[in-house]
């Protein structure tokens, strides 16, 4: 990857919306060479996807909640079962398996405070081999990089 393939995937992140027209003349190449490298980025897996960044709230999902999940019990048919349960949530936008403690981390977007505590009582305290959970919520969002890492 050289800097021309970067530059590709900065104007792509900030505006994935970008004619090939335009994003060839933000990077300084004609557009068949640069459709070509968009192209290629997108086989090797460098661009996985497109999609629209939308406000949370407009849509009824925008009190976030960052749920610390610890398990009791860490052997593979626990774990599977944990996390096939937790991909059946859907107010859970991102789950990570970590190393060390937390076992997981859990982003939620919910309507409001009492939507999360409907959720967490109906859903969250039912999942397989969880021991104990620590919920955090978000003052202010500082900063957010789209599409390096959720939760936006």
């Amino acid at each position: 990857m050289d800097k021309t393939d970067r530059a590709i995937i900065a104007h792509l992140m900030e505006n994935g919306r970008l004619a090939n027209i335009e994003l060839a003349d933000l990077v300084g190449l004609s557009p068949s060479p640069c459709l070509r490298r968009v192209r290629q980025l997108e086989r090797d897996g460098v661009i996985t996807g497109y999609h629209a960044s939308i406000d949370p709230a407009a849509i009824g999902r925008g009190f976030h909640v960052l749920l610390h999940v610890e398990m009791a019990v860490q052997d593979r048919a626990t774990i599977e079962a944990f996390e096939a349960a937790v991909t059946e949530i859907d107010e859970v936008a991102h789950c990570l398996r970590m190393f060390g403690r937390p076992d997981y981390l859990l982003w939620l977007a919910v309507p409001d405070l009492r939507a999360y505590e409907r959720v967490y009582m109906a859903k969250l305290t039912g999942l397989p081999g969880v021991a104990r959970t620590n919920s955090q919520f978000a003052m202010a969002t500082v900063k957010s990089t789209p599409g390096l890492l959720m939760p936006s």
